[in-house]
């Protein structure tokens, strides 16, 4: 064999060689790739799996935690039952039983709650049970019942509501005392408490007699809370309230709560025997100078001073409330131990008064004629304890009266007088028909 012919064989051999280790060399690089690759992956996996299992304890962490969060939203579930027991007043005969008469009222509610939710709401859990609360003037409502001659005793009212309190452990009266919308503010708060109250499923809300709630009720008109609220009906529904009663459930619960408003324009003369009221403050002041808007009675009758105290023992305390009656208060203690001083009888009204002579604007709402006064007079004539009833409507039934009827009061003092008696409101408000009403219409 030539010796070309053997390099030509050794060059091929060489070339065959280089294609080998060219291919090994791509080989290696791609085993590294996919090791490299292998290797991120295998991390990637770890991750992932430790990412589940950590998520599968989170996820069964909070399941528990939902369980034992729905296991306490269920617990204790009531239903809110607020009254207005200014104007949601129980029926005469319940009241007239005093404490008897207010456990069987408690009964006779809890038993027609129950009965309704069984009816009406039965998704409402069996084991719900029924908080009651009841605000008002408790010296006021007993006022007023016992002046129209409801009861008897002024007492039987306070009989009646702590038999109510104590006959079931979640039904409560409370007294708020005097004031302008104390019961209206206390129950509205309440109101809004419960009905943002997981554990409050219904709301009995009794507040048929005042348009001042529409104003609530209107914030609450969507579904999701107008199927937690019912309309209790007392009294037939204000004017307002009507416009709100299609979009919420109502109720009335019949011989339990009066149908009508107690008529305070004709008091009962009680016996003389008979035990007054407290003296609670019904003038244009108190001896510490309260302006009326304050001492005055949300239950005051239009034409009614306070009852005084007519024992002789307190004789001589009005004496002194009273400077310029002093004379008279002492010969009425010496009497009250002979003879009980005759009631003043109740003078007819004026033929030339009537409920048609009332101004009253296009929607037939009492408008009050406005009164032009002097503030220092104003400030002067509170002082002075001046009987409201005797100068504004020359018709003050009580004798003794602990306020002063013998004061020369002059025309300015007159005006200032009827601007002071105007800053309480009436009981029965802009549809008041009395003419000779003293008190404030707006």
């Amino acid at each position: 064999m030539p010796d070309h012919a053997l390099h030509q064989r050794f060059q091929d051999l060489k070339g065959v060689e280089h294609h080998k280790n060219e291919l090994i060399i791509e080989l290696l690089r791609r085993i590294d790739n996919l090791s490299n690759d292998y290797q991120q992956m295998s991390l990637d996996h770890q991750r992932e799996t430790q990412f589940n299992r950590e998520g599968q304890l989170k996820e069964q962490q909070l399941k528990n935690e939902i369980r034992k969060l729905q296991s306490f939203m269920s617990r204790d579930p009531f239903v809110s039952v607020l009254i207005d027991g200014d104007g949601m007043i129980f029926e005469d005969e319940l009241m007239r039983r005093g404490e008897l008469g207010g456990k069987e009222a408690a009964t006779k509610l809890w038993n027609a709650i129950k009965d309704h939710m069984h009816e009406k709401l039965p998704s409402i859990p069996s084991d719900c049970r029924i908080v009651t609360r009841i605000y008002a003037n408790l010296k006021g409502l007993a006022e007023i019942c016992y002046k129209s001659g409801i009861v008897e005793r002024i007492n039987t009212i306070e009989d009646f509501y702590r038999g109510f309190t104590g006959s079931k452990i979640l039904f409560d009266f409370v007294d708020v005392g005097h004031g302008k919308d104390r019961a209206d503010e206390k129950i509205t708060e309440l109101f809004k408490l419960h009905l943002n109250d997981y554990h409050c499923h219904h709301i009995y809300f009794g507040c048929s007699h005042d348009n001042g709630y529409a104003r609530l009720l209107e914030q609450y008109t969507e579904p999701t809370h107008t199927t937690r609220i019912t309309l209790v009906e007392g009294v037939p529904f204000e004017r307002e309230l009507k416009l709100l009663q299609s979009q919420f459930s109502c109720v009335k619960f019949d011989d339990l709560f009066r149908p009508d408003k107690i008529n305070i324009y004709n008091p009962v003369q009680h016996p003389t025997s008979q035990p007054a009221p407290n003296q609670s403050a019904r003038t244009s002041s108190d001896t510490s100078g309260v302006p009326l808007s304050q001492a005055q009675n949300f239950y005051q009758s239009p034409y009614q001073p306070t009852l005084g105290d007519t024992s002789p023992s307190t004789a001589p305390n009005n004496a002194l409330m009273n400077p310029k009656a002093s004379s008279w208060a002492s010969t009425a203690t010496a009497a009250a131990q002979l003879v009980s001083p005759p009631a003043t009888p109740t003078p007819a009204v004026s033929q030339s008064m009537s409920s048609k002579d009332i101004p009253r604007n296009r929607y037939g709402q009492r408008v009050d004629p406005p009164v032009v006064y002097d503030k220092e007079v104003v400030n002067r004539v509170r002082n002075l304890k001046l009987c409201n009833v005797h100068f504004l409507r020359k018709d003050c039934q009580y004798d003794p009266c602990t306020h002063d009827h013998c004061y020369k009061i002059t025309k300015n003092e007159l005006t200032s007088l009827r601007s002071i008696a105007r800053n309480v409101p009436c009981y029965f408000g802009n549809e008041c028909d009395d003419p000779k009403c003293i008190y404030g219409h707006k």
